[in-house]
């Protein structure tokens, strides 16, 4: 048990097991996948230090937008959203590392690509609100919820 506990601290203190490690769903949207950015997203995520641990490409189905987005069902926007995130495929993955939901949010940057931060996803690759090129979960709880939306444990690569 000594023995184990060293190992544990040491680990700790080399940084090389992270107890902040998450995981966050991000989804590449519509106007993105069809103007061929997935990979230069992609790259931005993995050089600010974050592993893709699952991904795949889909177009969703009505039932499926609707089913996600349920939280918005109220807002006048819903029906825009739904018809948008169904007009093309999607490249859908799961983010793993440290304070993963919070750095994909800042890699993002804001909702409107015309508030965004020069440098940041959705000021570079979206053309408008909706047409942002990217979703991100919001919290760390939204995100298990995101996730398991469209990933079977066995589909995930850190478990």
């Amino acid at each position: 048990m000594r023995k184990l506990s060293k190992i544990l601290f040491s680990l700790l203190v080399i940084g090389s097991f992270n107890l902040t490690a998450e995981e966050t769903l991000s989804i590449i949207k519509p106007d993105a996948v069809a103007a061929n950015h997935i990979g230069e997203i992609i790259t931005r995520f993995e050089k600010a230090g974050l592993k893709v641990v699952a991904a795949k490409m889909t177009k969703l189905s009505k039932e499926q937008a609707e089913s996600f987005y349920a939280v918005h069902k109220e807002r006048p926007f819903f029906k825009g959203l739904v018809s948008y995130m169904t007009s093309g495929p999607v490249f859908i993955q799961v983010l793993d590392g440290k304070d993963a939901v919070s750095k994909n949010r800042e890699l993002m940057g804001s909702t409107n690509p015309k508030d965004a931060q020069a440098g940041t996803i959705r000021k570079d690759f979206g053309t408008g609100l909706e047409a942002n090129a990217v979703h991100g979960s919001d919290s760390l709880e939204n995100a298990k919820t995101e996730i398991s939306f469209f990933f079977s444990p066995n589909e995930i690569y850190t478990r």
